[in-house]
């Protein structure tokens, strides 16, 4: 059995968190060629992208509190198997709109083992240890958004977009087994609130009156739109704008997955000497540096797509810092509501970059200039939540 403290846990709790980047860097390659072959727009075809973030915020509605409920497990093998009947769907897509509808409902499977992820974590740490364990997993779950554009840009270019639904349908099986074999029930003490809509909103109430939830839930939003902003547009920018091939556009999306990888590397270290706002404070300074180096070197006009992709690393490097840390921050006042907590997190990082998304995906035909412009407007806005929340802040344990 998988237990704490060993790198076996680590190791599937990475890969049950780095589900959603794999349902949606794996076939970033594959949006133009989706587009073509099921005849759709620039803008029908990003709506894959934001139906897949909105159907991940409205599974976490239900996930965290129904596992604080019932247990980790259970829902956990019902989110999995959702997602694997779903990328059936996807594969067997014979138009955008069947893609775009299934997209959602694979989005409403994912979003429960990133959700259950970051609960069993708190079900097994505390403070510091818990920002250094979400580190770990995000060093090694970095590895997924590095391979799967580049496994999807080969499946493209040999068997098609189709097939890469089918490596979906896999990595959803075999999670689903090791989680039935092999993983133990975390959940210390279950909750006895009952579950129904309005017990969740009033828990959900409950959480948004504490400050300093607020603000690290504001932190993970405006980190992770800036990078939702990335993975929705760099492909139609990097493809269509500065002209790179499938496979060229894949390895170029490595620079963000490296400044990641780096961030949370030197988080694992950084937050036992600085503690996790001395950690969200470089991180954020780095989100506002990438952001506006990008947007100076667009404006500047630099022809070369490294003038996305080099400022996109140091972004990455923020996003490593900052979205960790501050996901431990926000779960640390509510040991007894951690699933609860970690959903109305997921929900409102992930309705924020769904609207990122497709405000976005309506000015990307003609301009580069957009995708820069939104990631240095997201980045500055952590900085300065981050600068004016210092009260708001201290309100959590120490």
């Amino acid at each position: 059995m998988l237990k704490p403290d060993t790198l076996a846990l680590t190791v599937v709790l990475a890969l049950l968190t780095a589900l959603g980047p794999l349902s949606t860097d794996m076939y970033l390659p594959s949006l133009p060629a989706i587009a073509a072959g099921l005849h759709a727009t620039t803008g029908q075809t990003q709506l894959t992208l934001s139906a897949f973030l909105l159907g991940f915020a409205a599974g976490q509605f239900f996930y965290g509190p129904v596992s604080d409920r019932i247990g980790r497990k259970p829902v956990l093998l019902f989110g999995l198997g959702l997602f694997t009947l779903a990328s059936l769907i996807c594969a067997l897509s014979p138009n955008i709109e069947t893609l775009i509808a299934a997209r959602f409902l694979q989005a409403l499977g994912a979003s429960g083992p990133i959700v259950l992820g970051r609960a069993i974590v708190r079900d097994f740490y505390e403070g510091p240890r818990a920002g250094r364990e979400l580190s770990r997993m995000g060093t090694i779950m970095g590895v997924v958004p590095a391979a799967a554009p580049v496994l999807g840009g080969v499946i493209e270019r040999f068997t098609g977009w189709r097939v890469t639904f089918g490596t979906m349908i896999l990595c959803g099986i075999a999670l689903a087994a090791i989680i039935l074999w092999r993983m133990p029930e975390s959940i210390r003490r279950k909750s006895d609130v009952p579950i129904s809509f309005p017990a969740i909103l009033r828990g959900f109430r409950l959480l948004l009156g504490h400050a300093g939830y607020r603000t690290y839930v504001g932190l993970s939003m405006l980190t992770y739109g800036g990078l939702f902003a990335f993975i929705s547009g760099s492909s139609f920018v990097l493809q269509k704008i500065y002209g790179l091939d499938e496979l060229s556009f894949a390895f170029s999306f490595t620079f963000v997955v490296a400044g990641f990888m780096t961030g949370t590397s030197l988080a694992q270290h950084l937050v036992g000497r600085y503690g996790l706002d001395g950690t969200i404070r470089i991180g954020v300074t780095c989100l506002a540096l990438g952001g506006l180096t990008m947007l100076a070197l667009v404006l500047a006009g630099v022809p070369s797509s490294l003038g996305i992709s080099a400022p996109m690393a140091i972004y990455g490097v923020g996003v490593g810092l900052t979205m960790p840390q501050s996901m431990a921050s926000a779960l640390m006042p509510f040991p007894d509501r951690a699933g609860a907590a970690s959903s109305l997190l997921g929900i409102c990082q992930m309705t924020f970059a769904a609207v990122v998304g497709i405000l976005l995906g309506r000015n990307l035909d003609a301009s580069a200039l957009p995708l820069p412009a939104t990631i240095a407007t997201t980045g500055v806005l952590a900085l300065a939540l981050f600068l004016a929340s210092g009260r708001a802040r201290r309100d959590k344990p120490a």
